[in-house]
């Protein structure tokens, strides 16, 4: 809830929609969350801007195990997506990433028949290589991007 909420909701009590007990109770959940932040439940005890890193930098787990490249990522995004929004807002571009990653990849290798998915795929491989470092870079110093080529599959 930010200062805007904040307003509506007093708009909301002088309207009469909401009663004062109900104005209150949300008013006092607001400065609740604004002086306690760290109320939400740890990110493995790491910060925001790490676990979030590290959500990004996990797509390269694929390259120890097969599949840990898809399913670490979703399970970290899955353990914290309701406890922070970032993390829940991250974990779908992530997830839409590799998604769409994977529809080029699958397209690249078709296309491999007629050796123009040959370059395809090395130009694929290396887009989602630097991609994904630039992700955790930002991610790490606070900041959200979205990955280029992405289609939003989930919004």
């Amino acid at each position: 809830m930010n200062y805007d909420d904040l307003l509506k909701l007093d708009e909301l009590r002088k309207a009469g929609v909401i009663t004062e007990e109900e104005y209150q109770n949300e008013k006092q959940k607001f400065f609740n969350q604004k002086q306690n932040p760290q109320t939400q439940q740890p990110l493995l005890g790491l910060s925001e801007n790490s676990y979030i890193a590290l959500m990004h930098i996990s797509q390269f787990a694929g390259i120890i195990i097969p599949g840990f490249g898809f399913a670490v990522p979703v399970v970290l995004w899955l353990l914290n997506k309701e406890y922070n929004l970032k993390v829940d807002t991250v974990g779908k571009q992530i997830i839409n990433f590799m998604i769409s990653m994977f529809i080029y990849y699958a397209v690249s290798g078709v296309l491999c028949c007629i050796v123009i998915g040959i370059p395809m795929l090395i130009v694929l491989g290396i887009l989602h290589i630097v991609f994904v470092i630039m992700a955790t870079l930002k991610a790490n110093n606070g900041e959200t991007w979205k990955y280029p080529l992405t289609i939003d599959f989930l919004k």
